[in-house]
């Protein structure tokens, strides 16, 4: 699968939620989600669509795990086949990856307006990890990592911009954000509850396993 360069909005219509693409301009009426004459799937012949097939479920909850975070479909296989090695409910436990990957983490701290931005000022070289540069969106944060800025006034601006716009995020109890100093904290692993978009993992798990 190729990077998709078409319109974002058509990704949330395909899976009938806001995947939250788009940064703040999820949250306004602009949305396609909240104006009722686009809020229903691309295509011609949408509501010709009839009742998905038992293959086409499971398919469907995959591919908004994958849209959400913004991995390929190797990617996100290589994700399964840890979380089936690991202990515990391989849905939870692959859902818990994901959400460890350092794009999510700048996103959620409020760094970012969404992780397609976190992705490019993370590869663009604005974030470190414990004191090093970390320009690798995948990167998978443990405990008591500690993510900063780079030392310059480029990152500093474009950080503060996002906190002033979108305002003081609401911060899970799995981080920790200081925004005087602009810097968060991982303090502990993400757990299942921790996740925000509705899934049935369950699904995904049977069909990866086939």
């Amino acid at each position: 699968m190729g990077r998709y360069t078409g319109p974002k909005c058509r990704l949330c219509r395909r899976e009938g939620l806001k995947l939250m693409l788009r940064g703040s301009r999820c949250e306004t009426a602009k949305c396609a989600m909240e104006r009722q004459t686009k809020s229903g799937p691309p295509g011609v012949h949408s509501w010709r669509k009839g009742r998905s097939s038992e293959y086409g479920l499971r398919l469907r909850e995959k591919q908004k795990v994958k849209r959400y975070y913004g991995v390929f479909e190797r990617q996100f296989m290589r994700y399964f086949a840890m979380a089936e090695r690991g202990k515990g409910n391989t849905g939870a436990t692959l859902l818990s990856l994901l959400e460890r990957r350092l794009d999510n983490v700048v996103h959620k701290l409020g760094f970012a307006p969404s992780r397609a931005s976190a992705r490019e000022w993370i590869v663009e070289g604005h974030f470190h990890v414990n004191g090093r540069r970390v320009n690798i969106p995948s990167y998978a944060c443990r405990a008591g990592d500690l993510v900063t800025l780079k030392d310059a006034d480029k990152s500093r601006k474009l950080v503060r911009t996002v906190l002033e716009e979108l305002g003081e995020p609401h911060v899970q109890n799995w981080l920790k954000l200081d925004i005087p100093k602009l810097e968060g904290q991982v303090v502990a692993m993400p757990t299942r509850e921790d996740v925000q978009i509705p899934v049935e993992e369950n699904l995904i798990v049977e069909l990866c396993s086939r």
